[in-house]
């Protein structure tokens, strides 16, 4: 890791961050026992940007799946399971020069911030974690993580909320009335609300998106009306089918989620290539893709994903 860390107080007992001994993610843990006063010094001392740059494009890189429980990625059931080595990943991601931030839980954030990386980097904080994978409550997604006002106090830059709708599912409006809350609160305090949803139902006992063109649109239509203002509202929605139609549903900013990788790495630049033509669409925010690609090549992957983006030559020819 060569992250240079924020700058903090600390105690004696351990170099200070940004000395030649800064913390490595085997440091994290003595440093969460001696000194967990750090965390919000780092907080309070981060360098922060704005959410967009000029071009006002975005790519964020997602790392809050653990915390559903949801660790696999293209049908390997725990490749996330090991801490260090997705941390390293991340670090990796930031590194590279076209990645805005990141997106994730308070764990992964704190951690990362410990290790310097989100120094000039926006960070979104995941809220509601609680519809655990393959749990029989897996609709219920309560807020488990992150609230608005922990948001606004750190300076994070924003709050998530997956948001599924089944409409066989009496605990939907729960769900419903809980993003409505944050995106509320989030407002109130002039931070952007980034609202994920889907139209969800069961099959087999499994929860299922529903990736239609339609689906998407009525799921978009519930989304944008929720909360007491729409001024801090963005949406995180899937690559589907006619998305210029979907995209029609709203004038809300968009970023486009990465999902779980399916197939050949190439044939997926293509499509969030074309999708990025859309105006409404700001940018993606992609965890696995671009953390656990084929060839092992993170820096590679996310070079690719920031020339889409932000049109570098990194991307030049992809999709063409």
């Amino acid at each position: 890791m060569t992250a240079t860390p924020v700058s903090t107080p600390t105690s004696p007992t351990s170099p200070p961050l940004g000395s030649p001994a800064s913390p490595k993610v085997a440091d994290l843990t003595e440093i969460r026992v001696r000194e967990p006063g750090r965390i919000a010094a780092g907080w309070a001392a981060r360098r922060r940007r704005p959410l967009v740059r000029e071009d006002g494009r975005m790519l964020l890189v997602a790392a809050d799946h653990p915390a559903r429980g949801a660790l696999g990625v293209r049908g390997a059931g725990a490749a996330m399971a090991s801490r260090s080595d997705l941390l390293d990943r991340l670090v990796t991601a930031l590194q590279r020069p076209g990645v805005d931030g990141v997106l994730g839980t308070p764990d992964i954030l704190d951690d990362l911030l410990l290790l310097g990386a989100l120094d000039d980097k926006v960070a979104i904080g995941s809220m509601n974690r609680g519809g655990l994978q393959g749990a029989t409550f897996e609709l219920d997604d309560r807020f488990t993580a992150y609230t608005a006002a922990e948001i606004a106090a750190r300076g994070i830059d924003g709050g998530k909320m997956l948001t599924r709708i089944c409409l066989d599912d009496p605990g939907t409006v729960a769900t419903l009335e809980a993003s409505a809350n944050a995106v509320t609160a989030l407002a109130e305090h002039q931070v952007m609300a980034m609202v994920e949803p889907f139209l969800s139902t069961r099959e087999g006992g499994r929860v299922v998106n529903q990736l239609d063109p339609d689906s998407t649109i009525k799921s978009v239509h519930i989304a944008a009306g929720l909360g007491a203002s729409s001024a801090y509202t963005w949406l995180k929605l899937p690559v589907v089918d006619e998305l210029d139609r979907v995209m029609d549903a709203t004038t809300l900013p968009t970023l486009l989620l990465g999902g779980d990788p399916q197939g050949d790495p190439q044939d997926t630049y293509a499509s969030w290539a074309h999708a990025l033509d859309l105006p409404a669409v700001r940018g993606l925010v992609v965890g696995r893709a671009l953390l656990f690609p084929p060839d092992g090549d993170v820096a590679a992957a996310v070079d690719i994903a920031a020339g889409l983006v932000h049109g570098s030559a990194n991307g030049s020819g992809v999709g063409a």
